[in-house]
């Protein structure tokens, strides 16, 4: 769970410091009001201990370690910094370790059935919470496995995000619906409440220097389960009551545009599933033969929402990646000079916002690399080069396309793609 700034209302009435033993000793009345907000009972009682921060962080690197090979790890790293979601000097590795050590305040394992409190969260009213949001997902599991529901789908998955911000956005209003309750008001949160928890980007400051200095995809991503779980699992609950603990699950949201706008989600609206652009078509297959598949998988509306904000305007880029509809991306490596080629494409609701969209990427591009250089211009399409390579770039109908990195003849030869 990430550390929270809570609302002085809310906790006014919470305890003052507590020993370990006085606030495991409240799980059972914990879990007894979950249980009654959501319907679920409470199948076994959840085993509960404090952890040290230090040990903590062992545990993120060694499952850091053991989910993701360093070939996944570098593939991953090298998307990332070709997008421009990260420096070129970034160590994903250590600084995802570093960014998750420093802002949890508690986690449930839900492959040992427990859940720990890390001995560095506030005494009090911050501890409570913690234990509140990790018993929902302890009470959760019970109904609705939490390892099978993250893991259906491919990890690079935009599903993957949105199935994140079902289960943290469920234990985040589930955690303030037990809060309201014990203060003497409704078991569900209040739109003002819900206003007021989600101002904040996470933990941040001097005493959060990890956070403070992360990169804008980095902190979102840590983010965005929770601030945007939590709109969207109300939005959930307003329209299908206590039905919606169970919904969410059994109907996982299929992308983060779902998330962000559970109309689409209510009306079942799929996301597109288009094709990146193969590099044989541009290279010839000879060439082709010469780079190898390192990763693929799939944009979302977050992803793009994230990109443009960074480089363009927070309102702007926000506003145009609400016109998503579809994207996805294939990384390949040269088998002999190891230099990557990044093929993508994105689908819109229009001609119009793709091409929006095409103008946006360009400025994207610009400011991601430090010299952007247009060789080749014709309506619609556009070549040249950038730190990376060489780059095509095309938009046609509702698609926008592009292929990234190309260097030496690979880079020189073609027309332009259609």
């Amino acid at each position: 769970m990430l550390v929270r700034f809570f609302t002085a209302a809310m906790l006014a009435a919470a305890a003052a410091a507590q020993t370990p033993a006085s606030l495991f000793g409240q799980v059972d009345e914990m879990a007894g009001a979950l249980s009654k907000i959501t319907g679920w009972s409470v199948k076994r009682r959840v085993p509960s201990e404090m952890l040290s921060k230090e040990k903590f962080r062992k545990y993120v690197d060694s499952r850091m370690k053991e989910s993701t090979s360093k070939q996944e790890l570098h593939a991953e790293e090298t998307v990332l910094k070709m997008f421009g979601f990260l420096p070129g000097d970034f160590d994903l590795a250590k600084e995802t370790v570093d960014l998750v050590s420093e802002q949890a305040a508690a986690y449930y394992d839900y492959s040992k059935k427990r859940l720990f409190i890390l001995d560095s969260t506030q005494q009090g009213a911050e501890q409570r919470v913690a234990l509140v949001h990790e018993l929902a997902h302890a009470l959760a599991d019970q109904h609705h496995p939490l390892g099978k529901f993250l893991k259906k789908g491919s990890p690079d998955d935009d599903a993957e995000t949105a199935r994140q911000a079902v289960m943290e956005g469920q234990a985040t209003w589930l955690t303030w619906a037990y809060m309201s309750e014990r203060n003497g008001g409704k078991a569900e949160v209040a739109p003002e409440l819900i206003a007021e928890l989600t101002k904040s980007a996470g933990a941040d400051g001097a005493d959060y220097p990890v956070f403070s200095n992360a990169p804008l995809y980095m902190k979102e991503s840590l983010v965005f389960p929770y601030n945007e779980g939590l709109k969207f699992q109300d939005a959930v609950y307003r329209k299908l009551g206590r039905a919606g603990f169970d919904q969410v699950f059994a109907r996982a949201p299929s992308s983060t545009h779902q998330i962000l706008h559970p109309q689409a989600y209510f009306e079942d609206e799929k996301p597109a599933d288009p094709d990146p652009p193969e590099i044989g078509d541009l290279l010839g297959k000879a060439q082709a033969r010469r780079f190898r598949v390192l990763m693929e998988g799939s944009l979302g509306e977050f992803d793009h929402s994230v990109l443009l904000r960074q480089y363009i305007d927070g309102e702007q880029g926000a506003r145009a990646a609400s016109h998503w509809r579809g994207g996805s991306f294939r990384l390949y490596e040269h088998k002999r000079e190891k230099f990557p080629v990044l093929a993508y494409v994105s689908e819109w609701d229009s001609p119009e916002s793709a091409r929006r969209f095409f103008e946006l990427y360009q400025r994207v591009m610009k400011g991601r690399w430090k010299k952007m250089v247009v060789e080749r211009r014709e309506e619609g399409r556009i070549a040249g080069s950038g730190d990376d390579g060489g780059f095509q770039l095309w938009v046609s109908g509702t698609k926008v396309q592009s292929i990234e990195g190309m260097r030496g003849d690979s880079h020189s030869r073609p027309p332009l793609l259609n």
